[in-house]
């Protein structure tokens, strides 16, 4: 079978692409980046698209040639930043789904979200719920999967998040009183559910929630990834509510993501859908394995240690160098003549205008601080910082050599700054 698939290059759709080609399937992958999906896998089929533009079903009628069925699991959980989030999960399906019945493409899959049926008023929701209804209104073999928690070898956004809280030292913090269900999945038990789903002779027209056979709580997930890691049991110390509103409002002034607004929504609200237990087993016609025989036949590496420790440190990374560089400025700004005495004398004696030098280097400071905390294009941001301390260095190593024998460390602070940025450029850059 000829597979068109969206979101190829997400956490789910990375497996979906790599279970439907071990199974013989043909799959054309569409994507925002061709390019970077090739790097992954040299020998798919990658075609451009883009959700936020392609939300007319000619936009689609082309790359429908040849296609016998298409699964759709492109989404973010928080629009911004070119995102938008109504067109990503709502008109460009929409679109798609239309376009597919104009090419009779009948076999349509959409993974959406168990959220998406109406337990919870969030944008995400709303716009995955509006794609789901469009999608069940049309004549075709379609079959919408709701699933709760995916987990798997993997982890990205909210499953990154409970990783990091299973790493967390000392106490783990939990979401008021961790008490939040789900049934989790894992991500090859969601795969064999759309290769089932995706056979000509499979039931359609069906939605259908994809779970695990545990209906466990957040803490008990926690506690399960924190076994897996290795790690000893911890002691569980919950969040108030309005401490983590606050949180999220405040991350959703940087583009939200699995610490923003939605997120904490979608935890609340719970992720065990409302379907009696074995009904999706019955359904698909096996049964998904628990999250402890999962994790067991998966063991963690060091690999997956580091990476849950590294997700935790990741925002106090931005913020110290946030901070570095916008306190340099701001206090740089509004130092008195004097701090600048012996630069003044050295640029006065090349011509230059020593104040206005100045206040143009602490202008600097602050607009790479602004985009360190906006994330803004992580590699050449690292690069930019690293020439600006290298360049401070070396300046002030012409001018005050003794600065390197300062009990203080002035310059030797320089250092370990230098080291932090290319760390933080690493767990800036998610894909």
């Amino acid at each position: 079978m000829r597979i068109l698939l969206t979101g190829a290059n997400g956490f789910i759709g990375s497996h979906l692409l790599a279970g439907l080609r071990a199974r013989g399937h043909d799959v054309v992958a569409a994507v925002r980046q061709p390019a970077a999906l090739r790097r992954r896998f040299p020998d798919v089929t990658a075609i451009a698209c883009d959700l936020n533009r392609d939300i007319r079903p000619e936009d689609w009628t082309a790359r429908l040639a040849g296609i016998d069925a298409v699964v759709n699991c492109a989404g973010v959980l928080h629009g911004g930043r070119g995102q938008d989030m109504a067109r990503i999960h709502g008109d460009g399906p929409a679109a798609l789904f239309d376009a597919c019945a104009g090419a009779g493409v009948r076999r349509v899959v959409q993974i959406s979200a168990i959220s998406a049926g109406g337990t919870i008023d969030t944008a995400y929701a709303r716009t995955k719920g509006r794609a789901d209804e469009h999608l069940r209104g049309l004549p075709l073999d379609w079959t919408v999967l709701m699933p709760s928690l995916v987990y798997g070898p993997t982890s990205y956004g909210g499953s990154s998040i409970l990783r990091a809280l299973a790493a967390a030292p000392l106490a783990v913090p939990l979401v008021g009183d961790g008490s939040a269900p789900f049934r989790p999945i894992h991500v090859d038990d969601l795969v064999e559910t759309v290769a089932r789903v995706l056979q000509a002779d499979a039931p359609a027209r069906r939605t259908l929630q994809p779970v695990g056979p545990q209906r466990l709580s957040m803490r008990e997930v926690i506690a399960k990834l924190r076994g897996w890691l290795g790690l000893p049991p911890a002691r569980f110390v919950g969040i108030p509510l309005p401490a983590m509103r606050a949180v999220a409002r405040v991350a959703d002034v940087f583009g939200g993501g699995p610490m923003g607004s939605a997120a904490l929504a979608q935890v609340l609200a719970g992720n065990a859908g409302d379907e009696p237990d074995g009904q999706f087993a019955a359904a698909v016609g096996f049964q998904p394995r628990s999250m402890d025989a999962a994790l067991a036949q998966q063991p963690a590496g060091t690999q997956d240690l580091w990476h849950a420790r590294m997700y935790l440190l990741r925002p106090a990374v931005r913020g110290a160098l946030a901070l570095l560089w916008l306190l340099s400025g701001i206090l740089g700004w509004f130092a008195p003549p004097d701090a600048w005495r012996d630069l003044a004398g050295v640029l006065a004696a090349l011509g230059l205008p020593p104040a206005l030098i100045a206040k143009a280097f602490c202008g600097l400071d602050v607009l790479v601080g602004v985009a360190v905390l906006a994330g803004w294009r992580p590699s050449l941001l690292a690069w930019l910082q690293g020439g600006i301390v290298l360049g401070y260095t070396l300046v002030l190593s012409l001018l005050a050599p003794a600065l390197w024998l300062h009990p203080f460390g002035p310059l030797l602070k320089n250092l370990p700054i230098l080291a932090l940025i290319p760390v933080w450029a690493v767990l800036e850059r998610e894909r």
